[in-house]
């Protein structure tokens, strides 16, 4: 018998505790240890799927501080290692008929404790990641947040990189799935359709898009629609993108863009969106951000806020609190974003003189396009990585799994809400049905322009 803490009472005890929960789990994957040797977790496991272990570290690690963090920090170092698809086969894959949780409940706790103890003293050097967000990542004190710095440590990735997974138009929010087979890019495109018909844009109008990002909701309702559209986007390469866009499609007579944070924005609109960018400026922002938008429309003027959500919590105490994958959110990818629920979105809409018309859920287009988002970005793992390097890459591919998972879920949810200003008494325009969102003919401008 071998000391209790050598290298083969490692290899010993992890492969006698996979072996053990094999039979509850019955997964198709495998495990691949730091010796070379693969153990099924599951009779239909065929190899396909298999999660790769560098070391006795990383049992060590995720026994001294088990959780997401250093799940995280294990996975985005290469300790953890994932072969045969992306983390979004995994999911699928890691998925059964029962709860894996119940399924465990079978396994003896004291053999698991007997067999981790190899592992007390072992080490991964994995210290704080490079990607993550040096300053106040949570920004819920206004006089600190710095708006600029958390949407440049996001969209300033690189275009390059962006363009690997967006897709043709460079949409980085929800597409709109007419059906569920169609391609991301169709999807995208009738998403600015259904946007600019939800606003009822029409020929000569004014159009202010908040956060443009790379410029296709503002082009798109230029071109189609016949407005005249500024944008405004506090990303200089999201900026520089636009400019040259612009001019390519000769557009310049209709389309505008400049680098403004919202709050320092002056002028008058018929029509304003405002697609995925609330969620960027914080709760306690809402009231300074609709009562901003409002004094930027004239009376009865249009305003579509696309937003990601939570669900409303029972107190105050539970929506602050900071749940795992948020912190992982906020330290490495979105800093100073915060989630609301719908219904709190529209009490502010309405508390800044709005009269709320419609409110619809996007939660399962989202999943799709967080899926495909994912997969492409996988199946360009190698020119990311040469953008990006191999930390960040893992970091978004986790992000960008681990959105789909949630959106598929129910955890998270995305809604768009339409409202107009109400200045004054009186009716509000709006048609009584909402037939004209799906008509052909709806005040696209383009059919009419070719004829």
């Amino acid at each position: 018998m071998g000391h209790p803490f050598s290298a083969q009472s490692q290899l010993n005890s992890i492969k006698e505790i996979l072996q053990t929960v094999a039979g509850p789990l019955d997964l198709n994957v495998s495990v691949r240890l730091w010796d070379g040797e693969v153990v099924p977790l599951g009779n239909s496991a065929d190899g396909q799927f298999t999660i790769a272990l560098s070391g006795p570290g990383v049992i060590g690690s995720l026994l001294r501080r088990p959780g997401l963090e250093t799940l995280v920090r294990l996975y985005a170092t290469g300790h953890i290692d994932f072969e045969g698809g992306d983390l979004i086969d995994f999911s699928e894959a890691l998925k059964t008929k029962r709860s894996n949780r119940n399924r465990l409940k079978q396994i003896s706790k004291t053999m698991l404790v007997k067999r981790t103890l190899p592992f007390l003293f072992a080490k991964t050097e994995v210290g704080d990641l490079d990607q993550g967000f040096r300053d106040d990542m949570i920004g819920r004190n206004e006089s600190k947040r710095k708006n600029s710095d958390y949407i440049q440590f996001h969209y300033d990735v690189g275009n390059d990189f962006y363009k690997l997974f967006l897709g043709s138009e460079m949409q980085y929010t929800c597409a709109y799935f007419r059906d569920w087979n169609n391609s991301l890019d169709q999807a995208q495109h009738d998403k600015l359709d259904m946007i600019c018909r939800k606003l009822r844009l029409q020929p000569g109008e004014k159009m202010l898009d908040i956060g443009c990002g790379w410029g296709g909701l503002i082009c798109h309702a230029a071109k189609n629609f016949g407005v005249t559209a500024h944008g405004v986007t506090l990303s200089q390469q999201q900026y520089e993108y636009n400019k040259a866009k612009i001019e390519r499609l000769g557009l310049s007579d209709q389309v505008s863009v400049e680098i403004c944070d919202y709050a320092d924005h002056q002028g008058s609109y018929d029509k304003i969106s405002s697609i995925g960018m609330s969620e960027h400026i914080g709760i306690a922002n809402y009231p300074r951000y609709f009562d901003k938008i409002n004094s930027l429309l004239r009376d009865r003027g249009m305003v579509l806020n696309h937003a990601i959500a939570r669900s409303s919590k029972k107190s105050k105490r539970h929506a602050a609190k900071i749940r795992p994958e948020r912190k992982f959110l906020l330290k490495y990818i979105f800093p100073g974003s915060e989630l609301t629920p719908v219904g709190m979105t529209t009490d502010f809409m309405e508390q800044s003189g709005f009269e709320v018309h419609d409110v619809e859920s996007w939660r399962e287009h989202y999943a799709l396009t967080t899926r495909f988002w994912c997969k492409n970005l996988s199946a360009n793992k190698d020119e990311a990585i040469k953008l990006v390097g191999a930390e960040r890459y893992r970091l978004w591919v986790a992000y960008l799994a681990g959105a789909s998972g949630g959106f598929t879920a129910g955890s998270i949810k995305i809604f768009q809400v339409v409202a107009t200003k109400k200045a004054s008494k009186g009716l509000s325009g709006m048609p009584p049905t909402r037939e004209h969102l799906y008509r052909t003919d709806t005040c696209r401008t383009e059919a009419s322009r070719a004829a």
